[in-house]
C-alpha cells in the first residue's frame, strides 16, 4: 500500500496530487489483517495483534505510512471483530457500515495532554471510549523482557500499576485443575479502570503475544473484569457494541443491549503455566487493582447456571431481534394514528367552537346605529323605533296610540277659546 494516505475514518485515497476529485478507496478489512473470510475470531485477532505491533506509532516515529497503515489494520479490525459489523460488510460492504459509524480504538500514551482531558471527559460523561494497548507493553511481552509474579490457584494479590503499563502474572495448572476449569477476575474498589489481559506463548520465541482482553466494567461498587476458562464456550460484554448507534436513537439501546454479548476466543486452558497481566488504563492516575485465579471445581453449581443464564441471553437477543421489527412497525402504526387523533381533536374542537359562536349571536344583545341625518333607525335586540329631529321644538311619534290621543286631548285643554267664554259673560 505504498504511497497511500488515510482518509477521514479509515478510508485511504491516493498520494498523487491532481486537479480532479477522487473517491475514497477503502481496502479490503481481510485483505488488510491478511486473512481470510472464514477465518476464526481467534485467527483475525492474532492478525491484528502482528500488524498493530508492526506499525504503531510508537515504533515507527520516523515514518508516518506506518502511522496510517496501523490506522487501517485497527479499522479493518474493528469490522472483522463485531460479528454484527462483520456480517454486514459480508452482505453489504462499506456501504452498511456507514450510516453506522465505527469506534476506533485510541492510544492514550499516544494522544498528548490536550487530546486525553478530553478523552477523559467524554468517558466521565458516559460516552465509551475503546483503548488499545500501548505498544511498549506489547513489545516487551513478545519479547520476554517482562517480570512475571506468580499468581498461585486460590490466591490473591493487590497492588497498583501505573498508567499505561502492565503488570505480569503467572498461573500454575496441574491437570486436575486444567479438567475443572479455572477463572481469574480482578477487581478495583478505588473503581479504576483497567483491563485484564491473557497471553499465550509466542512460538516464534520466548516472548507472549496477547489473546484475550476484558476491559474493566462497573459492577455495584466496583470495577471488575474476569476471564472464564470452563470447557464450554463462555461469552464477554462488550459494552461499546453499537454505542453510536443507541445515541442516535434511545429506544436502540434495549434492543441493541444484548448484541455486546461477544464469544471469548478462548474456553480452556491445559495444564502448565498461563500468563495474565493487569494493565492500568486510567486517564492520568494509577490504577488500583486486586487479582486472584479460582479452580471453578468447588463452583459446580454456579458453572452450570453461568452456562444456562447466557444461554437463555443468546435465545433472548434472537428473540429481541424480530421484537424490534414488530416493535418498529407498531410504533409507525402508533405514531400515525396519534398525529391522525390530534387533528381530528383540533377538528371537533373547531367545528364545535363555531357552532357555540352562531347560536351566541341570538341572544348577545347589541346596539347598532344605522344611517344618519335626521332620519335615524335604532337597533336594540329584535326590536327598533325611528328617531326624528325637529330642530329646537323635537317631538316624537311613539308607536303607542293611546299617548297620542291624551296628548291631543291636553292640547285641546290647553287652547280653550277663552276670548268666547268671556263675550258670554259681557253679554
Amino acid at each position: 500500500m505504498a504511497g497511500a494516505k488515510l482518509d477521514g475514518g479509515g478510508t485511504t485515497s491516493s498520494s498523487t496530487t491532481t486537479t480532479n476529485p477522487k473517491i475514497p478507496i477503502r481496502r479490503d478489512p481481510y485483505e488488510v489483517l491478511n486473512v481470510s473470510r472464514d477465518s476464526s475470531d481467534q485467527e483475525i485477532k492474532s492478525a491484528y495483534r502482528k500488524l498493530a505491533l508492526k506499525y504503531h506509532p510508537d515504533k515507527n516515529a520516523s515514518n508516518p505510512e506506518a502511522s496510517e497503515l496501523f490506522k487501517e489494520v485497527a479499522y479493518s479490525y474493528s469490522i472483522l471483530s463485531d460479528p454484527e459489523k462483520r456480517r454486514q460488510y459480508d452482505n453489504s460492504g462499506f456501504e452498511a457500515l456507514d450510516a453506522e459509524g465505527l469506534d476506533m480504538e485510541i492510544d492514550l500514551s499516544n494522544l498528548g495532554t490536550v487530546n486525553t482531558m478530553f478523552a477523559a471527559l467524554f468517558s466521565k460523561l458516559g460516552v465509551p471510549i475503546k483503548t488499545t494497548i500501548s505498544a511498549n507493553v506489547l513489545e516487551e511481552a513478545l519479547n520476554g523482557t517482562v517480570t512475571v509474579r506468580p499468581l498461585p490457584i486460590g490466591s490473591s494479590v493487590s497492588g497498583k500499576v501505573e498508567k499505561q503499563c502492565a503488570h505480569f502474572f503467572g498461573v500454575s495448572i496441574n491437570e486436575e485443575q486444567a479438567r475443572s476449569g479455572i477463572v481469574v477476575r480482578v477487581t478495583s474498589a478505588a473503581q479504576s479502570k483497567f483491563k485484564l489481559l491473557y497471553f499465550e506463548q509466542d512460538n516464534g520465541g520466548g516472548g507472549y503475544s496477547l489473546a484475550l482482553q476484558e476491559d474493566s466494567d462497573k459492577t455495584g461498587k466496583v470495577t471488575s473484569a474476569g476471564m472464564y476458562f470452563l470447557h464450554f464456550q463462555v461469552y464477554r460484554m462488550d459494552s461499546t457494541v453499537n454505542a453510536l448507534a443507541m445515541a442516535k436513537d434511545p429506544e436502540a439501546a434495549f434492543f441493541k443491549r444484548l448484541e455486546g454479548l461477544q464469544p471469548c476466543e478462548v474456553s480452556e486452558l491445559k495444564s502448565g503455566v498461563h500468563i495474565f497481566a493487569v494493565y492500568g488504563d486510567n486517564f492520568f492516575k494509577t490504577a488500583s487493582y486486586t487479582i486472584e485465579a479460582v479452580c471453578a471445581a468447588t463452583y459446580e453449581d454456579t458453572t452450570h447456571k453461568l452456562k444456562d443464564i447466557e444461554q437463555q441471553i443468546l435465545r433472548k437477543r434472537t428473540e429481541l431481534r424480530l421484537f424490534e421489527t414488530e416493535y418498529r412497525q407498531a410504533l409507525a402504526r402508533f405514531q400515525e394514528v396519534t398525529s391522525r387523533y390530534t387533528q381530528e381533536k383540533q377538528n371537533v374542537d373547531e367545528l364545535l367552537k363555531q357552532r357555540d359562536s352562531i347560536q351566541s349571536s341570538f341572544t348577545v344583545a347589541r346596539s347598532v346605529v344605522v344611517g344618519s341625518g335626521s332620519n335615524s333607525q335604532v337597533s336594540n335586540g329584535g326590536g327598533s323605533y325611528t328617531k326624528v329631529s325637529g330642530g329646537e321644538g323635537e317631538s316624537s311619534n311613539s308607536p303607542n296610540e293611546e299617548g297620542t290621543s291624551d296628548s291631543k286631548s291636553k292640547k285641546k285643554w290647553f287652547n280653550l277659546n277663552l276670548k268666547g267664554s268671556s263675550d258670554k259673560k259681557a253679554t
